[in-house]
């Protein structure tokens, strides 16, 4: 009696080789979800980060010295030298709204204040509004923020005196 031993054939091997690959592209399915979701639940507080860093950049604090809650609650204990007539204010528009500038502009001159320049700051990603003053403008640069309600004020940061042309404030309009 001759016993014949066969080997295995090929076949016995290619369904290891095929479920290897099946269970790999279903692990592969599974990280390209894990991902996925990773993403989306740590993607909105990493964009939110990101978005409040880029507004303190452009929305310049008070200076060390003067930085309170609020410039409005300042308590000036210098009087502003100007009149509202004589402070001379130039409108920019830094968030990019068409006519924004010129309806400010409006609204500043039924405060009684004469406008030099209205147009469009340097870069239209201002978040916040606020006022920037030149020399030794800044009780009225506070005055100014008061009538109209703004919490920033600062001197000029990003603008050249010569870019108020002539005015002794600015109002840079934010979103």
């Amino acid at each position: 009696m001759e016993h014949s031993h066969t080997l295995p054939a090929l076949e016995a091997v290619r369904p290891w080789r095929t479920a290897t690959m099946i269970a790999s592209a279903i692990a592969a399915g599974e990280l390209v979800l894990l991902v996925v979701v990773g993403i989306a639940l740590l993607g909105k507080p990493l964009s939110a980060h990101a978005e409040k860093a880029a507004a303190a950049k452009l929305a310049v604090p008070l200076p060390k010295k003067h930085a309170q809650e609020s410039p409005i609650e300042f308590k000036v204990t210098e009087k502003p030298s100007l009149a509202r007539g004589a402070t001379r204010v130039t409108v920019l528009n830094g968030n990019g709204q068409q006519g924004a500038a010129a309806a400010e502009a409006g609204r500043l001159r039924q405060f009684g204040y004469p406008i030099s320049a209205v147009g469009n700051a340097p870069t239209t990603e201002y978040t916040r509004t606020m006022v920037m003053y030149r020399g030794r403008f800044r009780p009225e640069a506070i005055r100014l923020a008061k009538d109209l309600g703004v919490k920033i004020v600062t001197p000029l940061d990003g603008l050249s005196a010569s870019a108020l042309e002539g005015a002794h404030v600015a109002v840079i309009l934010g979103a």
